[in-house]
């Protein structure tokens, strides 16, 4: 029984090492096979402003919700059991 928890382990193991390089050998024979095809680009006529300085916004609304998080779990001041 042990023997066999050893080796299914061993061969969880080497699954795991060898998945991504049976994957990148699969994606290079693929890029081979299509070098002839070429990727189109077109130029953007205007920037996108969906990203620009949420990044303050969210780190302030971060902040405040862990102060609000301590306040209410340090706050609590009665030490009376819930059950009868």
């Amino acid at each position: 029984m042990r023997f066999g928890k050893v080796s299914l382990a061993a061969i969880a193991a080497a699954s795991l090492i060898s998945a991504p390089v049976v994957a990148s050998a699969a994606s290079n024979s693929k890029t081979v096979a299509s070098a002839k095809v070429k990727r189109a680009g077109g130029a953007a006529k205007e920037e996108n402003k969906l990203a620009g300085g949420s990044g303050v916004i969210v780190g302030l609304i971060a902040a405040a919700a862990v102060i609000v998080g301590i306040v209410v779990a340090a706050g609590s001041d009665d030490n009376a059991p819930t059950s009868p």
